[in-house]
C-alpha cells in the first residue's frame, strides 16, 4: 500500500514532462500506475477468515498521526473501482485531448500536463483515503481530493461557470470536511484512539459520541452530495468529461458512501444516524431523479442521476443490516461502471457533435451504432435491466429492504416504497437520456448537429465499451463476486436473516415483481412527460431552487461580515489596538477573579544591579509616552529590549541574552528605514486621542502580564520540565545547549512554523514595497550606469582621489559619507562574517545556533548597507534574497521529510560520526542541516528587508530627486545644453 502510494505520487510529479514529451499519448504511460496498482490489490486481494493487511510509518506518535493503511474487503472494493476506473479514464484522456487541444500552444499543453498530474494525484489521494486506519490521515486525503477536485473542476479557468462550480464544490465539501475533523477529533479522543478499526471494533457511546457522529457524516453527506448539499455536483458538470466519468461517478462521490460504509458496523443503530443517512437517502433518490427528468444537458441528466443513485446507495450502506449493506456494496460497483461509462459516451457525443442538448440530437444511432450499443448496455445496468450486475444489486436491493424490521416494524415497507418510486424515475430518465440522445424522434433524417459529426476512433470509445461490458460480465458471475463482498456484509448483524448470497436468479419472488412494476412504470412516466413537458410546467425554473440557496447563503454572509467589519474596524490602528488589548485584559482579570486562585508567590530581585536595568527599563518606558520624535522614541523603546537582555543574561541564559540583543538592534534599525521616510514628528491632525487613557492600558496591560505570570509559577505542582531539559538534550538531542536542541529537534515543529511565518513576513514586506513586480538582488556598482546614465565601463573604472574602504560607497553622495564608518566597517565586518559561523556551528553545545548566527550575519549585512549604501549591500550578497528563504525553507523541510523516509518520525535527528584525516573525530547531528535552514532564513530575511525598505527606497527617492531637479532646471532655462 505504501508502495502504491509512492509510485502513484512519482508518477504524479513526472505526469508534466510525460505528457510535455509525448503529448497526449502520455496518457497511455500515466495510465499504467494504476492499473499495475490495481493488479497488486487483486492479488493482495483479502481473504475470507484472514486478518486485514497492515502497513505502518511512524509519523507523529504524539499527536497519534502515524501513517496506518490497512486493507480489508471494503478498502480493496473501493481500491479497485479508484484504480481500475482511473486508469480507464487515463486512457480515455489520450483520445479527449486531441491533436489541437494539447499541440496548439505552449500554454494549453502545460495545462493538459498539469491536469494529467491533477489526475494521477487524484487517484493516488483517493487510494489513500480508503485504504487509511487512522482517522486524522484519511482527513488528510479527504481535503487533498477536495483541493484537486477544485483543481480538476475549474480547469477550464477562463470560463465564469467553471470558476463558479470549482468554488462551489470547495466551499460546500470543505465545510462539511471541517465538520467531519471536529467530529473525528471528538470521536478519537472518547474512544482512546484515532485508528478506525478499533473505533468501531469498541465504538464508544454517549450524547458526545452522537453530536461528533453527526458531524462525521456531515463530511460525508457533503462529500457524496446528499441533500441539502447536493446542488455542488451538477455545477460541477462544467468540468472537462474525463473529470466527471471519475470523480463524479467512480471515485470522489463515493467517499462519502465508504465512509459511512466503513462506520455503520458501529453506529448504524443510532437514531441520529438513521435520520441522517437512511432519511436523508430517500430524499436524495427522489429529488434527484425528479430534477433529472427537467433537464436537456445529456450531461445534467447523468449528473442528477448521480445525486438520485447516490442517495440510493446511502440508503443500502446506512441502514445497518447485513443483506442490505451486501447489496449496497453490489450497487456501489456496479453504479462506478455504468455511470463512468455513459460520462464517457457524453464525452465521446460532446466531442464529436459538439452538444449535448438532447433538443438537437436526433438518430445518432443510425450515425454511431456502437456507440448506442454501448450507452444501452451501460443504461440497462443503470435501469436495473435483467443480466446486469445493476439487476443483480437491485434485486438484493429490495429483497433485504423487505426484511429489515427497525422502527417498530415500518422501516422496511416505507425503505422499500420510496426505493421501488426513486428506482421508477431512474427507469424513466434513463429511457429519456437514450431517447434524447440516440432516438429517431420525428425526424427522417440525423439532425444538422449529428450529420457533422466526425467518427470517433475504437481507442476512444474502448474504454467506455470495456466499463459497459464489465456491468453485465458481472451479473452473470454474481455468485463468486458476492463470496468477495461478503466479509464486508457479516461485520454487520443481519438482524435474524440469514446472509443471503448474490445470484443473477433467485425465481419468480415479489422483487422480481416490483422489478416489473419499475420498468413499466418508468417507462410510462417517460411517455407521459414527454406529451405533457409543457402543461407540468417543466420550461420554468423548480422551487427552492438550492444553486439560488447557495447564492443568498453567501450574500448573507458577505453582509453580515461587512456589518461587523464596520462596527469592530472603523479604520483607526490605534483604536483597533485599544479594543484587541482591553479585551485581553478584560477577560483574563475576570477569569482570574472568578477562579479559586489561591496560591501566589512573589520573590523580589536577586541583586541591586536588576533594580537598577529594571528602573531604566521603567524610566525608558514612561519617556516613551512623552516623548514627540519618532526616532527618539523607537530608541528609548529599544532600551526596554537591551533592558530585558541584560535580565536574561542575569538569570544565566546566555542564548536568550544574545538573541535578544542581536533581535533588538536588528528591530531597531528596520525602524529606522522606515521612519528616516517619515516626519520627524507626527502633526496635531494625526493625534491619536487621549494619551493618558492610552498609558493606563499600557500599564494595565503590563500588569496583568505580570500577574498571570506570578499565578502561572505559584500553579506548579510538580518539578519543571526544565530542570530535565540538559539531561534530554545531552541524551536524545546529542547536545550540550539545551535551548539550541530544544528548538532544532525536540520541538522542531514550532521552530518549523516560526521560520515560515518569518518567511511569510518577508515576502509581505517585499510585496508592498515591490508594487508593480519582484525585484532580484540589490543592485551592484556595475548597474550603476542604469540609474546613472553612465558607461558601465567608466563607472567600473572611476577613477578616485582617495582611499576607498568599501567599493559601493563611491557612488553616494558625499554628504552622506562616514570614512570612520566605512573603515570600521571593512575592519569589523569579516570578525562578523566569522562570528556567525562560529555561532551556527557551536550552538548545538555552546551559547548561538541557526538563529543567532543568521541574525549576526544580518547585522554584518546592516553594517555593510548603513556604510556603504544600496550598492554596497548588492557587492555584500549579490544573490536575491528569495532564493536565500526558498533554500533555507528547503533545507528545513527536507530534514523533516528526510527522517521520514529513513523510517523515523518526523523531524528526528541522528548522530554521524566521522574521522577525518586532519579534523580527527568528528560528531555530526543531522539537526545542523535543520538548523542551516533557519540560517538562511533569518539572513534571507535580513536581506530582504534591507533590499526593500532600504535599497529600493533609495532607488525610488534618488529618481525622485532627480527628477524634481530636472523639473525646477527646465524651468529655469537652465536645463538645455548649446
Amino acid at each position: 500500500m505504501i508502495a502504491t502510494l509512492i509510485a502513484l505520487v512519482l508518477t504524479a510529479l513526472a505526469a508534466p514532462a510525460i505528457i510535455s514529451w509525448l503529448g497526449r499519448r502520455g496518457f497511455y504511460l500515466l495510465a499504467a500506475a494504476p492499473a499495475a496498482a490495481m493488479v497488486g490489490v487483486i492479488v493482495e486481494w483479502p481473504r475470507a477468515g484472514e486478518s486485514p493487511r497492515l502497513e505502518s510509518i511512524r509519523w507523529v506518535p504524539a499527536l497519534q498521526m502515524d501513517i496506518d493503511l490497512r486493507m480489508d474487503t471494503l478498502s480493496a472494493i473501493m481500491s479497485i473501482l479508484v484504480l481500475g476506473v482511473g486508469a480507464l479514464v487515463l486512457c480515455y484522456c489520450a483520445e479527449y485531448f486531441d491533436n489541437d487541444d494539447s499541440s496548439s500552444g505552449p500554454r494549453i499543453r502545460r495545462r493538459v500536463a498539469g491536469f494529467g498530474a491533477q489526475m494521477v494525484a487524484f487517484t493516488g489521494a483517493m487510494f489513500g483515503l480508503v485504504v487509511s486506519d487512522n482517522m486524522i490521515v484519511l482527513y488528510i486525503f479527504w481535503e487533498a481530493t477536495t483541493v484537486l477536485s477544485f483543481l480538476l473542476v475549474g480547469f477550464y479557468a477562463q470560463r465564469a461557470t467553471s470558476r463558479r462550480a470549482a468554488t462551489q464544490a470547495l466551499l460546500v465539501t470543505t465545510a462539511g470536511g471541517l465538520a467531519m475533523l471536529a467530529g473525528i477529533v471528538i470521536l478519537g479522543e472518547r474512544a482512546g484512539s484515532y485508528l478506525l478499526s478499533d473505533v468501531i471494533a469498541n465504538p464508544p457511546t454517549g450524547t458526545a459520541v452522537t453530536v461528533a457522529v453527526v458531524l462525521v457524516l456531515i463530511g460525508a453527506l457533503s462529500k457524496s452530495a446528499i441533500v441539502p448539499f447536493h446542488f455542488w455536483l451538477p455545477g460541477a458538470m462544467a468540468a472537462p468529461t474525463p473529470v466527471s466519468a471519475y470523480l463524479h461517478a467512480a471515485a470522489m462521490v463515493k467517499a462519502g458512501i465508504f465512509l459511512v460504509a466503513r462506520l455503520a458496523p458501529g453506529f448504524g443503530d443510532l437514531m441520529a444516524w438513521q435520520i441522517s443517512v437512511v432519511g436523508l437517502g430517500m430524499l436524495t433518490m427522489v429529488l434527484g431523479g425528479w430534477r433529472s427528468l427537467r433537464e436537456f444537458d445529456l450531461k445534467l441528466i447523468l449528473a442528477f442521476g448521480t445525486v438520485s443513485q447516490l442517495g440510493f446507495l446511502m440508503v443500502l450502506v446506512g441502514t445497518g443490516d447485513a443483506n442490505v449493506a451486501l447489496a449496497g456494496v453490489t450497487m456501489l460497483v456496479a453504479h462506478a461502471l455504468f455511470k463512468a461509462s455513459l460520462f464517457m459516451v457524453v464525452g465521446v457525443i460532446d466531442h464529436s457533435t459538439g452538444t449535448r442538448d438532447v433538443r438537437k440530437l436526433a438518430r445518432l444511432g443510425s450515425t454511431a451504432p456502437s456507440l448506442a450499443v454501448i450507452a444501452a448496455v451501460a443504461s440497462a445496468s443503470m435501469a436495473g435491466l435483467p443480466i446486469t450486475l445493476g439487476f443483480v444489486g437491485k434485486e438484493a436491493a429490495l429483497t433485504s429492504l423487505l426484511d429489515v424490521d427497525g422502527f417498530d416494524g415500518w422501516q422496511g415497507p416505507v425503505s422499500t416504497a420510496v426505493v421501488v418510486f426513486g428506482s421508477i424515475l431512474t427507469m424513466a430518465y434513463t429511457t429519456r437520456f437514450l431517447w434524447g440522445a440516440f432516438g429517431r424522434k420525428v425526424r427522417r433524417e440525423p439532425s444538422a448537429a449529428v450529420a457533422r459529426m466526425h467518427h470517433p476512433s475504437v481507442a476512444f470509445i474502448a474504454p467506455a465499451g470495456i466499463l459497459a461490458a464489465l456491468g453485465v460480465a458481472a451479473g452473470f458471475v454474481a455468485g463468486p463476486l458476492g463470496s468477495l463482498f461478503e466479509p464486508y456484509a457479516e461485520t454487520l448483524p443481519a438482524n435474524g436473516h440469514e446472509l443471503e448470497h448474490l445470484a443473477l436468479w433467485h425465481g419468480f419472488t415479489l422483487p422480481l415483481l416490483l422489478t416489473v412494476i419499475v420498468i413499466v412504470g418508468g417507462v410510462g412516466t417517460f411517455v407521459v412527460l414527454r406529451r405533457r413537458r409543457r402543461r407540468l410546467g417543466f420550461h420554468t425554473p423548480p422551487l427552492g431552487n438550492a444553486d439560488r440557496i447557495y447564492d443568498a447563503v453567501l450574500r448573507g454572509a458577505d453582509t453580515v461580515s461587512l456589518a461587523l467589519t464596520r462596527v469592530t474596524q472603523r479604520g483607526s490602528l490605534p483604536l483597533t489596538q485599544g479594543v484587541i488589548m482591553v479585551t485581553t485584559i478584560v477577560v483574563p482579570t475576570v477569569a482570574l477573579l472568578i477562579g479559586a486562585r489561591n496560591r501566589l508567590d512573589i520573590n523580589g530581585f536577586d541583586s541591586f544591579a536588576q533594580v537598577v536595568i529594571g528602573g531604566i527599563m521603567i524610566a525608558a518606558a514612561i519617556a516613551t509616552t512623552v516623548l514627540r520624535n519618532r526616532l527618539a522614541a523607537a530608541l528609548v523603546v529599544g532600551v526596554t529590549g537591551y533592558g530585558c537582555g541584560m535580565i536574561f543574561a542575569f538569570y544565566g541564559a546566555p542564548d536568550l541574552a544574545l538573541t535578544q540583543f542581536l533581535v533588538e538592534t536588528l528591530t531597531l534599525v528596520i525602524f529606522v528605514l522606515v521612519l528616516r521616510k517619515l516626519p520627524a514628528e507626527a502633526e496635531a491632525r494625526h493625534s491619536t486621542g487621549f494619551k493618558p487613557l492610552r498609558a493606563l492600558i499600557g500599564l494595565a496591560f503590563g500588569a496583568l502580564l505580570v500577574v498571570i505570570g506570578l499565578y502561572a509559577a505559584g500553579a506548579r505542582t510538580t518539578t519543571p520540565v526544565a530542570d530535565d531539559l540538559p539531561k534530554a538534550a545531552y541524551e536524545l538531542g546529542n547536545g550540550a545547549n539545551a535551548v539550541n536542541v530544544l528548538l532544532v529537534d525536540i520541538r522542531a515543529w514550532d521552530t518549523l512554523g516560526e521560520v515560515s511565518v518569518l518567511l511569510v513576513a518577508a515576502t509581505g514586506v517585499a510585496s508592498m514595497v515591490f508594487r508593480h513586480r519582484r525585484f532580484g538582488a540589490a543592485p551592484r556598482v556595475a548597474d550603476a550606469a542604469r540609474f546613472h546614465g553612465a558607461d558601465p565601463d567608466a563607472v567600473d573604472d572611476m577613477p578616485t582621489a582617495r582611499t576607498t574602504w568599501l567599493r559601493g560607497s563611491e557612488l553616494r553622495d558625499p554628504r552622506h559619507r562616514s570614512m570612520v564608518l566605512e573603515a570600521t566597517t571593512r575592519l569589523i565586518f569579516p570578525t562578523m562574517v566569522v562570528a556567525s559561523i562560529y555561532f551556527f556551528f557551536a550552538g548545538h553545545n555552546a551559547p548561538g545556533g541557526g538563529f543567532a548566527g543568521g541574525l549576526t550575519m544580518g547585522m554584518a549585512l546592516v553594517l555593510r548597507y548603513l556604510a556603504g549604501g544600496r550598492y554596497e549591500l548588492g557587492e555584500a550578497i549579490p544573490v536575491d534574497a528569495g532564493r536565500i528563504l526558498g533554500l533555507g525553507l528547503a533545507l528545513s523541510v527536507g530534514t523533516a521529510l528526510a527522517s521520514v523516509f529513513a523510517g523515523a518520525p518526523a523531524l528526528s535527528s541522528a548522530t554521524i560520526e566521522l574521522t577525518l584525516p586532519v579534523l580527527g573525530d568528528i560528531k555530526l547531528v543531522t539537526a545542523l542541516f535543520f538548523d542551516l535552514g533557519v540560517y538562511l532564513i533569518v539572513v534571507g530575511l535580513v536581506l530582504d528587508v534591507l533590499r526593500s525598505l532600504g535599497a529600493r527606497l533609495d532607488i525610488e527617492e534618488t529618481s525622485t530627486t532627480a527628477g524634481r531637479a530636472s523639473a525646477g532646471a527646465d524651468a529655469t532655462g537652465m536645463g538645455a545644453r548649446p
